[in-house]
């Protein structure tokens, strides 16, 4: 249910002001009537149900369409004694927000059946103020056939819709975790068993280095052997990934900006020397992350991406000119960010934001892997 204070109805085709107006209305038609004894009975029935009409806001289960029933009862009374019918537009919308289907059913055909045969019978009894407010009463009937359909349906998309937000965030978090845990069986079944090899090999070196120098150097040499062979295997299952060329996602990276009429700017060069091949794909997957995120979220004009390479790190600074990160809290509320990270921890990276003027994702990758010429070639 709505919260307590939700009195005055929202996104329902009318102003706070119209309402707060079917808030007062009771007052001028009771002050109508001619005898004391209807003026205090109309002031308490109008008492009684805005003091109901709250309760049944911050009530659960029975104890809620009791009070319904008491609202129903009231909204009839002051259909029948005053000529007022727009209470019942008040209980159109709290029953248009309840979630349970048989309850929401039920309250629904009843208010119309009750609502409906209360003004038929004022109009049967010629109430000359009812009669005066003939087209009202016309719109507030439609009203309460319309409005709890369409806050039910409305209320219902809206949960479905978080359900599939809530699922998909669930999905994402389970790639993520597949695809790590397929990288480490990977990494796992190809150089575990080598590293050990090499590891065993050093050993029995390291024994035979003075007593028989002939060995251990023929031991030397199968530690080199297996150790090429197992960067060789590396780069076989690396090669194996979905490559994502950093060159070709700044391309499509410019080409999404121009679509969305961000004004795009590059600095720096999108080839790489010094920066192994699993770390481009990378750092490309979190860049395409990075400007999904500007077009999303950040209302900017203007992105700027800038790529420094040294041989001992790789930083990529993604700026832009929008509501800034302090503002913007969407972006901490998708899975985008966290799967940025989780690809970044996986090369000893890191992800920094730095709200100031917009926002600027800062991402650092040391090059730990070293590699020499030799290596490269083959």
């Amino acid at each position: 249910m709505q919260n307590w204070f939700h009195i005055i109805p929202k996104n329902t085709g009318l102003s706070a002001f119209a309402w707060i107006a079917f808030c007062i209305l009771p007052s001028y038609f009771i002050f109508r009537s001619t005898t004391t004894v209807e003026i205090i009975i109309g002031v308490i029935l109008i008492i009684l149900f805005f003091a109901t009409y709250r309760l049944s806001f911050i009530k659960k289960g029975w104890t809620v369409y009791v009070s319904v029933g008491i609202e129903m009862a009231i909204s009839i009374g002051m259909t029948l004694l005053f000529g007022y019918i727009y209470f019942a537009l008040f209980l159109a919308f709290f029953i248009g927000n309840i979630q349970n289907k048989a309850g929401f059913i039920t309250l629904y055909v009843v208010h119309i059946i009750t609502t409906i045969c209360a003004a038929a019978f004022s109009f049967y009894n010629q109430n000359p103020l009812f009669l005066a407010q003939f087209p009202f009463v016309v719109i507030s009937i439609i009203g309460v056939i319309l409005l709890p359909i369409n806050l039910y349906v409305r209320n219902k998309t809206e949960r479905l819709q978080l359900q599939l937000d809530s699922a998909n965030q669930k999905i994402s978090k389970l790639l993520v975790y597949e695809e790590r845990q397929r990288i480490a069986r990977d990494l796992h079944d190809t150089l575990g068993q080598k590293l050990s090899l090499i590891g065993l090999k050093s050993d029995l070196a390291g024994k035979l280095v003075h007593v028989e120098p002939d060995t251990a150097k023929k031991e030397l040499n199968d530690i080199h052997s297996t150790a090429r062979t197992a960067l060789k295997e590396v780069r076989e299952m690396v090669s194996n990934m979905k490559t994502i060329s950093l060159k070709e996602e700044l391309l499509r990276i410019q080409q999404v900006m121009e679509a969305a009429e961000v004004e795009f700017h590059f600095q720096g060069t999108s080839e790489l020397n010094d920066t192994p091949l699993l770390v481009e794909n990378v750092v490309s997957m979190c860049l395409k992350e990075a400007a999904t995120n500007i077009v999303k979220h950040s209302q900017a004009s203007k992105c700027h991406i800038e790529i420094r390479e040294s041989s001992s790190e790789l930083i990529v600074l993604v700026k832009d000119n929008g509501i800034g990160a302090k503002e913007n809290i969407n972006i901490f509320n998708g899975h985008g960010l966290r799967g940025m990270k989780e690809r970044l921890e996986f090369v000893n990276g890191s992800l920094e934001i730095i709200p100031a003027n917009g926002t600027t994702l800062k991402i650092s990758v040391p090059n730990i892997i070293q590699q020499s010429k030799e290596e490269k070639e083959e």
